[in-house]
Order: structure tokens, then C-alpha cells, then sequence
């Protein structure tokens, strides 16, 4: 297993088994564009075997943290320390980065994501209760 950068929009799209829903190109190329926007892909040969995204997050009075968006890894690949191994990854880039921490958000029921961010080094600063806007249905 190796693990990189997604860095074109070709990568972005050849990840597209490991998303809840299809990709748009369009899409993926503003991802790329953006500031503070990274994805990193595991790979099992030439294979995405699942991915992690991150975006900075700057304020004037805490400086920069990083988010963990979102964290796949395909069916046939679970259990095998990939999703440890790109947290871990992306923990390093954000270190890298300057930034002072690192956060996700998880459901309390989602037993093997706290397990997968536990053993990268994750550790519970509460619950907290997450409230959503949804402008439109263009997802």
C-alpha cells in the first residue's frame, strides 16, 4: 500500500467506488483549486483502496486547524490498518502545515471509525451536537 496526494482530477475520479455518490468533474477540479483542500488515496496496486480528505480551517484568533472531512476505505481493504494509516497521513501533512490540531467529526454509534481515529492518537473531547443548513438539492 502506498499513499499520496490526489493532485489531478483524474485521481480524484478513478476514486469514485470509495464515494457516497458519484463525482463531478467539475467538482474535483475546484477541490483541487482550493486552498487548504487535500485528499489523500491509498493505493493497493494501482487501485484507490480508500481516501482521506482534510480542509484547513484559519481564524484570526486560533490560527489553523485541520478538519478531517471524510475517511473511506473500500470493503475488500477494511481491516488492514488503511484507515489508521491515511489518518496518520493526514495528521503528519497537518503537522507539515502549521497547523495546532486536528479534528473529526463522528457519530457515537460508528464504533469503527472512533476505533479507527483512537488508534491514530484521536482522543474524545465530548459530545457535541451537529446542526445542518441545506441550501437546495444540487448534491
Amino acid at each position: 500500500m502506498r499513499i499520496h496526494p490526489a493532485t489531478t482530477t483524474a485521481e480524484l475520479l478513478a476514486a469514485e467506488h470509495l464515494y457516497d455518490a458519484p463525482p463531478r468533474p467539475e467538482w474535483a477540479a475546484r477541490f483541487l483549486a482550493a486552498d487548504g483542500h487535500l485528499m489523500l488515496i491509498a493505493y493497493a496496486g494501482d487501485l484507490p483502496a480508500g481516501f482521506v480528505s482534510g480542509i484547513e480551517m484559519l481564524h484570526p484568533d486560533k490560527g489553523t486547524e485541520m478538519c478531517l472531512y471524510e475517511l473511506a476505505v473500500d470493503e475488500r481493504y477494511r481491516r488492514r490498518g488503511i484507515g489508521r494509516a491515511l489518518t496518520e497521513a493526514l495528521a503528519a501533512e497537518a503537522r507539515e502545515r502549521g497547523c495546532y490540531d486536528m479534528w473529526v467529526g463522528v457519530e457515537r454509534d460508528n464504533e469503527a471509525a472512533l476505533a479507527t481515529y483512537r488508534s491514530a492518537g484521536a482522543a474524545d473531547d465530548g459530545a457535541f451536537a451537529m446542526l445542518t443548513w441545506v441550501f437546495g438539492t444540487d448534491r
